[in-house]
């Protein structure tokens, strides 16, 4: 990596697993300038996770963080901590999707279920509202 201040190259002088997800934090210092400054590594999902619609294997969709955590926040804006609860509420569907999964493909359903169960525990009314605009199919229901 290259300094985000004068673009020279950089050392690691600390590194850490992160205690939730697939990241790493690190802390570098720059060769030239001496910055130190600190970067985190993450897995780039829409490369690494496909997204089958409706069991159908054939047409997959690369995974969008994005989109995901739009739905839960959307979800969620009746809250005033909306965007940081839609923040850790998108982690931890994603960490459970991640666990659930072997082969890279998971489906839209599998998506929905997890978004909607991890929702009803947190907060009901968000749920409710996820559930409205994201039905499940009738052949997984």
């Amino acid at each position: 990596m290259v300094c985000v201040y004068c673009g020279s190259a950089t050392k690691v002088i600390n590194s850490r697993k992160q205690r939730r997800g697939n990241g790493i934090w690190r802390r570098r210092e720059c060769l030239a300038c001496g910055a130190v400054f600190t970067s985190r590594e993450l897995a780039d999902l829409s490369e690494s996770l496909r997204v089958a619609q409706n069991s159908s294997k054939k047409k997959l969709a690369p995974f969008t963080r994005d989109r995901l955590f739009i739905d839960i926040y959307e979800s969620c804006r009746h809250r005033p901590t909306a965007l940081g609860d839609a923040a850790s509420l998108t982690q931890t569907v994603i960490d459970k999707l991640l666990a659930a999964t072997s082969n890279g493909v998971i489906e839209r359903n599998e998506i929905v279920k997890a978004s909607a169960t991890i929702l009803k525990r947190f907060d009901s009314a968000a749920a409710t509202f996820y559930a409205a605009y994201h039905p499940i199919a009738a052949q997984d229901a």
